[in-house]
């Protein structure tokens, strides 16, 4: 890539997260943009369908565990067990049900149809140098993974690594690539199924052969060279049991010497007691010289340690070694280390300090916090400081020294992301994206400041045609929330418009605008598409994150639901023609309000949800959220307020919820599917409706990322149908 990443920055977001950018659901189907909402609802029947079969049998178990002297029964205790035969035969029997109910739904084919025309367009990534080659991906249109390329000079680009040729049916993807300091070497991983466990591969980057055996069970982790000799990368010891459910703990860092075996790999961090994290990864500063390590037991906050590879016997140095804070490297010039955290920052800051004495009492601004979240990103000797205003991009060019050089000229309001790149580069390249704008890649000249249009996407998306339009609404307890609203610019506010609602809300995850082939169909079919920057996020720093966290977690939910109301009161929907969807800890999300507010919405889709709350930290790294969520065996205060709002324990009898059609994959390790399992079999043993709730379980497929794309625009295909269908409209 353009820089050694020393480790994913992001890599605490991507332990919970999806990959937002293409799981963020939308709706489409085959209607001409002159189609709105209202010409829909002249197709609505007067009663609603019903279920065609009973569901399937779901064995209830005796199983009752005591919390502070309380007792709660786990009758679905055995779906747990992903190996078993008995829960390989109920997700059979229930996607044999799943499949039964969609069948009705006669116009899946168009919505189909229609997701492939938003997505059948060339989409390439900015370029990147190693060695004598530029290399970037880039995909036709509709096939599964984007391919890599190089290109040498003038010359014509050429394939160089196509994970469309890993598997027939696109189920292995490929994951991080990183080159060696002369690029005459890469080292990828592979992700079979969607599953975080990962194979590496080392590759002659000259000849294309591969060199040596692959290093399996490598779990969330980056590739990081030292110079041309080897890489650093992170896993756990293999769990007993499935490794698909059972927990991991002790993340250890190895460093694999080019031409030995992996069991001859070196410990190098997390290998002992002084060293357990859950979380632990290294990786070298672009000049060779540092080796940093982190450790973190949560997804925030985190420890930092430093290494001087120039001198004879070197030693971890301490940076910071305290709970609740984070650290990220950003760069290195000599002596001095440039860091960005949120050390009495809670918007953050960049800090400079000195390898000599690199401990906070001795870090200096650079660039001082403000009131706007940071980011920084660093190229060519210069660093690019992007602020979140309001969820939306203004990025600023500093040097080294924090002086301004400018400010960046962005082709418009939605989210600018500036990549980073080597410390001689001329130039850099950053995207803009927003709802209505397909990511474009503009060229940066470091010198001038001066951006041009390197690579803008021809589409199928007329982008004349819709407004997307940033309101702010109070949420139950009064504070401000901005939400993201998006429709046809000829919108009647009748409250007849089809409309989904998505939001995450954890995690300091902020969703800024961005561009998707999926919510690109569901404008074009003239629905209305809302996105709320809900507490728990990051768009507002450490304070908005944690106002959504362990015992204020109920704000999420509160936040969502006002952001429905907003919509119903403005008439921009009805909850008649409202679906509430969202991913992971949006899962939750949904999990939580369908069951809190079961008359908001017509239409649920809680995604690859967190909904056993009191056992999420039992899974594979689940323990890791625990910043956001607590434990159930935390306190007996966090126990209560855990169960008062996890939704597998909070589905009542005789409750009316809306259609619902959970969705998981049966490769999905992160949060495992036994969390959708049990909170169908509640929904399906108490839901008083004849409306469907039913679940979607993909095979062969993971929490998100890697997933290929022919298996997204299926399942957009049935779920959207599902949604439209179940707000009244059986035919298109």
């Amino acid at each position: 890539m353009p820089t050694p990443s020393l480790f994913n920055k992001l890599w605490r977001r991507s332990l919970i997260c999806a990959a937002i950018a293409t799981s963020v659901i939308g709706l489409s189907a085959c209607q001409p943009d002159t189609t709105n909402a209202q010409q829909l609802a002249k197709n609505k029947e007067s009663d609603m369908s019903k279920m065609p079969t009973p569901y399937p049998e779901t064995r209830k178990g005796d199983v009752v565990d005591t919390y502070f002297g309380t007792q709660v029964a786990d009758p679905y205790r055995w779906l747990e067990d992903d190996l078993s035969e008995e829960t390989a035969a109920w997700v059979d029997a229930q996607n044999a049900l799943t499949q039964q109910v969609l069948s009705q739904i006669t116009y899946r084919d168009k919505i189909s149809a229609t997701l492939k025309s938003m997505y059948d367009y060339e989409r390439i990534t900015a370029p990147f140098v190693e060695g004598e080659y530029t290399y970037f991906y880039k995909n036709d249109g509709l096939q599964n993974h984007s391919v890599l390329f190089r290109q040498k000079d003038a010359g014509e680009p050429e394939v160089f690594l196509d994970p469309n040729t890993f598997s027939e049916d696109g189920t292995v993807s490929l994951t991080t690539v990183a080159f060696s300091e002369d690029a005459s070497m890469v080292a990828y991983m592979t992700s079979t199924g969607g599953s975080d466990w990962r194979e590496a591969f080392i590759m002659d980057t000259e000849t294309k052969a591969l060199i040596g055996e692959p290093l399996k069970d490598i779990k969330f982790s980056g590739l990081s060279w030292y110079k041309n000799e080897g890489f650093y990368y992170s896993s756990y010891d293999k769990p007993d049991g499935s490794e698909l459910s059972a927990k991991t703990d002790q993340h250890k860092v190895y460093y694999h010497r080019i031409g030995t075996a992996q069991s001859e790999d070196a410990k190098v961090f997390g290998h002992v007691d002084s060293e357990k994290y859950r979380y632990a990864g290294a990786g070298v500063s672009e000049d060779g010289r540092y080796l940093i390590a982190y450790g973190a037991n949560t997804t925030s906050g985190n420890h930092y340690f430093v290494k001087d590879l120039s001198l004879e016997n070197p030693q971890w140095q301490v940076i910071y070694d305290q709970d609740g804070v984070d650290v990220d490297w950003v760069t290195s010039k000599g002596d001095d280390i440039y860091l960005i955290t949120n050390l009495d920052a809670p918007n953050k800051r960049l800090v400079k300090t000195s390898i000599t004495n690199p401990s906070p009492e001795n870090w200096v601004d650079v660039i001082a916090e403000t009131e706007n979240v940071l980011s920084i990103s660093t190229v060519g000797g210069q660093l690019f400081a992007n602020y979140m205003i309001d969820a939306k991009s203004k990025v600023f060019q500093y040097d080294l020294e924090g002086q301004l050089i400018r400010e960046i000229t962005l082709p418009g309001v939605g989210t600018a992301s500036v990549n980073n790149g080597k410390i001689d580069a001329t130039k850099t390249y950053f995207t803009f994206a927003n709802a209505i704008t397909p990511t474009t890649i503009y060229a940066l000249d470091l010198a001038t400041g001066e951006p041009t249009v390197f690579a803008q996407p021809k589409t199928a998306f007329d982008a004349s045609k819709y407004v997307s339009e940033q309101v702010f609404y109070t949420s139950k307890d009064g504070t401000r929330v901005p939400m993201l609203i998006t429709h046809r610019k000829d919108l009647v506010k009748d409250g007849s418009t089809p409309t989904i609602l998505y939001g995450y809300g954890g995690f300091n995850i902020s969703l800024t605008p961005r561009f998707s082939p999926i919510v690109a169909a569901w404008l074009k079919l003239g629905g209305v598409y809302a996105v709320p920057n809900i507490r728990g996020g990051g768009e507002y720093g450490k304070a908005w994150h944690k106002a959504g966290t362990q015992m204020q977690k109920q704000n999420v939910f509160d936040d969502f639901i006002a952001a429905g109301e907003y919509l119903i009161e403005n008439g921009y929907t009805s909850s008649e023609k409202m679906a509430l969807s969202g991913s992971s800890n949006g899962g939750l999300l949904v999990g939580a309000v369908m069951t809190q507010r079961p008359t908001l919405a017509a239409v649920a889709f809680p995604d690859v949800g967190v909904l056993d709350m009191l056992r999420y930290h039992t899974f594979t790294a689940g323990a890791g959220w625990a910043y956001d969520y607590g434990t159930s065996e935390q306190s007996k205060e966090m126990f209560e307020y855990l169960l008062g709002y996890s939704p597998v324990h909070n589905v009542k009898e005789g409750v009316r919820y809306p259609a619902t059609m959970v969705t998981t994959a049966d490769h999905d390790d992160r949060v495992v599917p036994a969390h959708s399992y049990k909170f169908i079999a509640e929904l399906q043993d108490h839901h008083a409706g004849d409306n469907p709730v039913v679940i979607r379980i993909e095979k062969d497929a993971g929490h998100g990322a890697g997933t290929p794309i022919s298996k997204r625009i299926e399942e957009s295909a049935d779920m959207f149908g599902f949604a439209l269908y179940h707000m009244g409209i059986k035919s298109l």
